[in-house]
């Protein structure tokens, strides 16, 4: 999940408040602008306590007027959202399916990177998690019971395939064919990712994902995917926020496989989003002409605001977030500024992405998807150097900013700026505060209200948003950070494996009943 890729800047502590003082949303004026620079449109916002600073990088200001955000208050009344809309819950299979071992597994990524000594709190590893591949069917019973009307899951693809290449393991398959049908049964739409970061021990052994090869080796389990499964009526997301994989996994190094190679990162990027295009056209192949299964990706995305005088970082930080994946995905091009030496920019070789990129591949990371996929959780901010700023308060997760409004920046961004193309909120949460988790979650309702206001906001506003899935079900393992932050609807005893709805989740089956937000609480 919530994952995440370290904001602009990179993996080191934020930068230091320019002014001095705390920054929060009285403190905070915003340009609301879109800046335009050399190659494209980057949401910037200038920070003072006083007065708004014009912001532009090319000799224009921009303080109002197109992509503007205006000061918004909620209505007194609910906010209805559209006959039909998909109400969900996610989780990922690696965070809640335990059994790492169990009926052919094989070893991923994230097994090797949680053996290795203070690589994730407490020494935690993917078992048990929330024990999913066992108790799946009560789960199953449990999505009912909270009037969920979908679920997202992820296919772990080292249980599917254990080496990543060659043989399929009948059993692990079986599981999610049973898993599917098991949700139909119940009237609950499957929404199914086919990676969520646990690559196969094996292909990263043989380069991972800055490796080519990669990118056919998941062709061709996809391919296995959609001959088992293609024939149920489901949503499929090809790749789970590539940025993140690329960034904190081969960047950052503090997520699987744990490097720290720039230049591998570069390829990571752009290997992913070819395993997504070689996807989407397994999936073209094999689908019925009378099947309503769509396919897309998912991608995590969020507004990139700046100090005084950062327009032009901004602009450079916000290529490295959010332009080198929806770009390439919904245009067939990369952004010219994100890859460089630059405040702001992905420190590497631009050649490093131009050598990567071969003759068709950008047509087929650009191949017409049916829906994508978006992950908000909160904005980030630079300074002249590109270095982070907090300019909004954070959950206990410390690099999310919470700031409602920017999702509804970041939805009508992509109506504005893009391709028409459905939209599905497939990760929106924050976790509790302190490991022990509350079961009394008010922090977690109020974000999913204020969320859920922006998101019929962006409806009413003609953003074609057609789902919304909450980030967790189940309080799980949050990748580095083990099982010391619950992000779930329903609590874990992960000792005992007891569930315990948390009080969001009593207010989020209210929501779906009604298909409305309230106004308040």
């Amino acid at each position: 999940m919530s994952h995440h890729a370290q904001p602009a800047g990179g993996d080191a502590p934020r930068a230091a408040n320019p002014f001095g003082v705390a920054l929060d949303r009285r403190t905070l004026l915003r340009t609301g602008g879109w800046v335009l620079g050399a190659s494209g449109l980057a949401l910037v916002a200038a920070c003072t306590s006083r007065t708004p600073v014009p912001a532009g990088t090319s000799g224009r200001s921009v303080t109002g007027g197109a992509g503007a955000t205006a000061t918004w208050a909620p209505p007194a009344e609910p906010m209805a959202f559209p006959d039909g809309f998909r109400w969900g819950a996610a989780t990922s299979a690696f965070q809640v399916e335990g059994s790492t071992r169990a009926d052919g597994r094989g070893p991923s990524i994230w097994d090797t990177f949680a053996a290795l000594p203070g690589t994730i709190d407490g020494g935690a590893t993917g078992d048990p998690a929330a024990d999913h591949y066992r108790r799946w069917r009560s789960d199953l019973e449990l999505m009912s019971t909270l009037g969920l009307g979908a679920y997202r899951f992820s296919v772990a693809w080292p249980r599917v395939q254990p080496t990543g290449s060659g043989a399929v393991n009948p059993r692990g398959l079986d599981f999610y064919k049973n898993l599917v049908d098991g949700l139909l049964e119940r009237a609950i739409h499957p929404a199914i990712t086919l990676y969520h970061w646990d690559l196969p021990q094996p292909l990263q052994d043989a380069g991972g994902w800055p490796a080519r090869d990669t990118a056919a080796r998941f062709s061709d389990y996809a391919a296995i995917l959609f001959d088992a499964l293609g024939d149920r009526p489901a949503d499929w997301f090809t790749i789970n926020e590539p940025k993140t994989t690329a960034y904190v996994g081969y960047l950052y190094g503090s997520h699987a496989p744990g490097l720290t190679d720039p230049e591998a990162a570069v390829r990571a990027v752009h290997h992913q989003l070819l395993a997504h295009g070689l996807a989407v056209q397994a999936f073209r192949a094999r689908r019925a002409a009378d099947s309503d299964a769509g396919i897309g990706i998912a991608l995590n995305l969020q507004p990139v605001y700046a100090t005084i005088g950062a327009e032009a970082a901004a602009t450079r930080a916000d290529a490295v977030e959010n332009r080198l994946f929806l770009d390439p995905v919904l245009r067939g091009e990369y952004p010219t500024d994100a890859i460089g030496s630059r405040a702001g920019q992905l420190r590497a070789d631009p050649e490093t992405l131009e050598s990567a990129v071969h003759d068709g591949d950008l047509a087929t990371i650009s191949a017409p998807c049916d829906h994508l996929g978006v992950q908000y959780y909160g904005v980030t901010a630079v300074d002249r150097s590109g270095g982070n700023v907090e300019m909004y308060p954070t959950s206990d997760a410390s690099w999310q900013q919470v700031h409602a409004e920017g999702f509804y920046e970041t939805l009508t961004r992509i109506r504005d700026e893009y391709p028409a193309i459905p939209l599905v909120v497939t990760e929106n949460g924050i976790p509790d505060r302190g490991a022990a988790g509350t079961l009394a979650d008010v922090e977690r309702r109020e974000y999913l209200r204020t969320h859920l206001q922006q998101a019929a906001r962006a409806i009413d506003d003609g953003v074609d948003l057609r789902g919304y899935y909450e980030w967790s079900l189940l309080d799980n393992f949050e990748w580095a950070r083990g099982y010391t932050q619950r992000w779930g609807l329903v609590h874990v005893d992960f000792a005992t494996q007891e569930r315990t709805a948390k009080d969001s989740a009593g207010w989020y089956r209210s929501v779906i009943e009604a298909n409305a937000v309230p106004p308040v609480g």
